[in-house]
């Protein structure tokens, strides 16, 4: 089976997938998949021992169930402690996103080695889905935009402060605000502290992604925008731009690479 591992400044996302499944749905031969805390500090012995008993849960282990392995990381001392974890553990060479790596798609950034791998992940899965033009809107940390053009090209986005870390932020410097479970509020116009704030986390975000999808459409004229990330099923309801959303969109595009790479 094959293991993919995103790894995000707050959270890491990994999927086990059937090697032989078909790869043309994000969750095609998805077998099972785990969300959890990023923890910069994690070694690589802490981090086999914690992937050993995720696959638990599903009646597999390490050695005997995993026979690919496709990675992804924002974050370069996380990458490297599972780059040991593999060295260690896992007697296979591993797939992870980076330059000299075949994607199948040609990064049109001025410095392409500034793209960040999960940026790559996503267009290839969602070009892979969707061809082109599509935008990608990535929720997490940060909100990430990513285009890519009609021929299969990465050409570039924006970047925006994630919905949570802009809700920290907030609570972080205003001492009469708390933090509030991020809902869809009853409307726009908060009738309490709580549902202003759910108003302005959730309305306001899914403004964001829609005059952005705007701005790109001047740019692109029609395309398909697709949302994946933490937060995509609660402002993708309330966004008029989000046409698709793939929750498994990054862990796809590993997927992909991983079988333009065997």
């Amino acid at each position: 089976m094959l293991l993919t591992i995103d790894v995000g400044n707050t959270q890491t996302v990994l999927g086990l997938y059937e090697a032989d499944a078909a790869v043309s749905v994000a969750d095609a031969g998805l077998v099972d998949h785990w969300r959890v805390r990023t923890d910069h500090d994690r070694t690589s012995d802490e981090h086999a021992v914690l992937i050993r008993n995720l696959l638990r849960q599903s009646g597999r282990d390490l050695e005997d169930t995993v026979t690919g392995l496709a990675m992804c990381s924002g974050v370069p001392r996380v990458l490297a402690s599972l780059r040991e974890m593999v060295d260690r553990y896992i007697d296979f060479e591993p797939v992870i996103i980076e330059p000299g790596v075949k994607t199948g798609m040609p990064i049109l950034y001025d410095n392409p080695r500034e793209v960040g791998a999960d940026r790559i992940a996503n267009a290839v899965g969602a070009y892979d889905l969707y061809g082109g033009p599509t935008v990608v809107v990535d929720f997490g940390t940060g909100n990430n935009f990513d285009v890519i053009s009609a021929d299969g090209e990465f050409m570039g986005g924006a970047i925006a402060p994630g919905v949570e870390i802009s809700l920290d932020a907030l609570f972080g410097r205003a001492a009469a605000l708390r933090a509030v479970e991020l809902v869809e509020p009853r409307s726009v116009i908060g009738k309490s502290t709580v549902e202003s704030l759910q108003s302005g986390a959730v309305f306001g975000f899914a403004a964001q992604i829609d005059g952005m999808v705007d701005r790109f459409r001047d740019e692109l004229g029609s395309c398909t925008v697709v949302a994946t990330g933490g937060l995509a099923h609660v402002i993708a309801p309330v966004a008029s731009t989000i046409e698709h959303v793939e929750p498994f969109l990054t862990l796809h595009g590993l997927r992909l690479v991983y079988e333009r790479n065997r």
